[in-house]
């Protein structure tokens, strides 16, 4: 019975013999088809039967006769071979995988699945992440431990997956900043409308403080003068604050486009100098506007942006300076722009509070402002500096700042223009060639840049920062029968203004010679006693070339006829069609009208004023002040049906919009429907007398 059961036990032996060699075949198969190369192993004796394969495209190579190894070669060698090029840092895991005793050891244990991953080299010198396995089992003949091996090659596999791992990384990075972003942007949105609603309250509590003032004092002519000037100014700063926070709102939608038409850069200087002018004289500020190498005058730009970049930058160096300060505006052209076009720098500096280089790095953002003793009473939405930067970009240029805490600030804005026309080429003036010019100014820069200028038309030009050294090169120049032929000086100068230094060189000189002052303030009030000094023109800084060639060469040309004041359209009994809903509105505007001289009849809808249309007859109106959102119909509307009507009086009468919606786009609306002026609210007297004028006077 005994040899019974032990036949039957060997029987059951063999058969899980052979099962275990059947999964072997099966396993040799499924490697072979996918592994990178695969050789036998007898760990017991040390060696490698036969030859060691490798599977390119599914094709089977010898490895041996790359490597040089031969046929039957010790296991030992191989791994020598192998192990010299694996990376110095994994040399030591290698060897200790790969050691016999150790393979021998954990089979003793039980294990007949090892794997080993590691950096090499292959035999064609390629690096690859290799992943090795051994399967060891035991021969049934003669108990030797045996093994078959396959690498495979998990180069391509290790590099998807660090992609993978990198592009994952690189998701929860730019997650991460998102969040941070959304975080800041709703701290900065809430900081803001904290921000508003203290700085709208300001001007609003000013404007229902100083109405009240004003109507318990309505008998004090004065007071009320006083308390509606301080109204009209808190109006416009409110004014300003709504206008910021709509001017943002419309670039982050994308709704501000660039309108490129023609300027002439003198005027657009000019027009900086006079608006910002009466808020340098408030804060009692030194303004100094110069220009160094401008050649180019004339330049295709959107002026309405362009001023809001340098008014938006200027405004923030007034409101942040200290009384007494300075604060200047230069404008270079450089010689980085291709041909047919023109980069200029502006470049302004204050001597304001300046800024912490923490904020500085912000300045841009928006909803920003520092938050310090020193700017916490001033007021503002923190949207200017955003704006002026997203406007630079949407203009192609660049916005650099540098600023220290105490000292002020500098912003530098770099832009290019295509020119309007081709490059100009100045010709000498015949009649001013070797002629001497002195240039009198306390800016070195100016006296250097318009001597460079008075060299180009021809002349001689000497330079001196001092009125009182002007004087005396004055008599210098008479007494030796070379006299200046023009004298251009500074009205501020610290040693002698020019007033009194024009009054000296004209008791030297007599009448002859003409002597302009140059000056970057508003000289109405100087002029008169600057005429008695003996002062023969004014120019504006910063002096263009063109301008310094037309005043130079008057004396030389032709007489022309005097330019005429802009002929004034007598208003008197000229009958206006007021379209306005708001009944508010409507007396304003009624009453304003009414004090120029106009009869004003008023239309509350745009239905109306078709109706009125429809039955007028010729000449019961002059003009039509159309408001644009009604209730019924809406100004575009009503023009449109209005130009569309039989009767020609009624089809072509001038039709002007006079209403809240105040972009560009609207105006080009407002023109599109038949219009032909548009007026924005809140309304300006001056503005609204100026377009009807001129929209009068082209229908003589």
């Amino acid at each position: 019975m005994k040899e019974k059961a032990g036949g039957l036990e060997n029987q059951d032996f063999n058969k899980e013999i052979q099962t275990l060699k059947k999964k072997i075949e099966i396993l040799e198969q499924a490697f072979v088809s996918s592994a990178g190369a695969y050789y036998n192993i007898n760990l017991t004796k040390n060696y490698v039967p036969g030859i060691m394969y490798q599977m390119i495209d599914e094709e089977q190579y010898s490895i041996n006769e790359k490597t040089g190894l031969p046929a039957d070669a010790p296991f030992s060698d191989v791994i020598t071979y192998w192990g010299e090029r694996v990376p110095k840092e994994e040399k030591k895991a290698f060897y200790e995988f790969f050691n016999i005793s150790n393979l021998l050891k954990r089979f003793e244990n039980g294990e007949h699945h090892v794997t080993h991953k590691y950096w090499t080299r292959t035999a064609l010198h390629e690096t690859m992440l290799a992943e090795q396995h051994i399967i060891m089992y035991a021969d049934e003949e003669n108990g030797d431990v045996l093994a078959i091996t396959y690498v495979f090659d998990l180069t391509e596999q290790y590099r998807k997956e660090k992609q993978i791992k990198k592009e994952q990384e690189k998701n929860y990075k730019e997650l991460e900043n998102a969040l941070l972003t959304a975080q800041h942007a709703n701290h900065a949105k809430t900081t803001f409308l904290n921000n508003m609603s203290h700085d709208i309250r300001t001007p609003m509590n000013a404007i229902i403080g100083f109405t009240s003032l004003a109507a318990s004092h309505i008998d004090n002519k004065e007071k009320v003068k006083e308390y509606l000037g301080k109204i009209s100014t808190s109006s416009e700063h409110l004014l300003s604050l709504i206008n910021d926070v709509l001017d943002m709102s419309r670039i982050e939608s994308g709704k501000v486009k660039i309108e490129e038409k023609p300027l002439h850069l003198p005027d657009l200087m000019h027009d900086i100098r006079t608006i910002i002018q009466p808020n340098i004289a408030s804060k009692q500020l030194d303004f100094f506007i110069d220009m160094i190498d401008v050649k180019d005058e004339d330049i295709i730009a959107d002026k309405l942006r362009l001023n809001q970049i340098l008014l938006n930058i200027l405004n923030n160096g007034i409101k942040f300076n200290k009384t007494g300060g300075t604060i200047s505006l230069r404008i270079k052209q450089t010689n980085q722009a291709p041909y047919g076009y023109a980069n200029y720098q502006f470049i302004i500096r204050d001597t304001g509070i300046g800024m912490s280089e923490e904020f500085r790095q912000h300045i841009f953002e928006a909803f920003t402002r520092e938050e310090t003793s020193t700017v916490s009473g001033v007021q503002g939405t923190g949207l200017g500096m955003a704006i002026t930067k997203n406007i630079v970009d949407m203009m192609g240029g660049t916005i650099k700042v540098k600023s220290e805490e105490g000292k002020g600030s500098e912003f530098t804005v770099t832009l290019t223009f295509k020119l309007s026309g081709d490059p100009v080429t100045y010709e000498k003036i015949e009649q001013l060639q070797g002629l001497r010019a002195l240039v009198a100014d306390d800016d070195t820069d100016t006296c250097l840049n318009i001597s460079n200028m008075l060299t180009e038309i021809g002349m001689r030009p000497e330079w001196t920062v001092s009125g009182k050294e002007a004087v005396i090169r004055a008599k210098q120049a008479v007494e030796i029968g070379d006299e200046f032929s023009a004298y251009i000086i500074d009205w501020l100068m610290p040693d002698m203004n020019g007033i009194e230094t024009v009054r000296r060189i004209r008791r030297v000189i007599g009448d002859g010679k003409p002597i302009i002052i140059l000056t970057a303030y508003d000289w109405t009030d100087i002029e008169a006693e600057a005429r008695e000094a003996g002062v023969t023109a004014f120019c504006e800084k910063p002096l263009f070339m063109s301008e310094l060639r037309d005043i130079l060469s008057r004396p030389y040309r032709a007489p022309e006829e005097k330019n005429k004041k802009e002929q004034q359209i007598e208003f008197k009994d000229r009958k206006i069609l007021l379209v306005e809903d708001n009944a508010l509105n409507q007396e304003i505007a009624a009453t304003i009208l009414e004090e120029a001289g106009f009869v004003v009849e008023v239309a509350e809808d745009g239905t109306v004023a078709v109706d009125k249309m429809k039955s007028a007859y010729q000449g019961q109106y002059d003009l039509i002040l159309m408001d644009i959102q009604m209730p019924k119909m809406d100004g575009y509307e009503a023009t449109r049906q209005i130009r569309a009507l039989e009767e020609t009086y009624s089809a072509q009468i001038p039709i002007v919009a006079m209403t809240a919606n105040a972009f560009e786009e609207d105006r080009e609306k407002a023109f599109e429907a038949g219009m032909n002026g548009h007026l924005a609210k809140p309304i300006k007297i001056s503005e609204l007398m100026k377009t009807l004028n001129k929209v009068l006077k082209s229908e003589k």
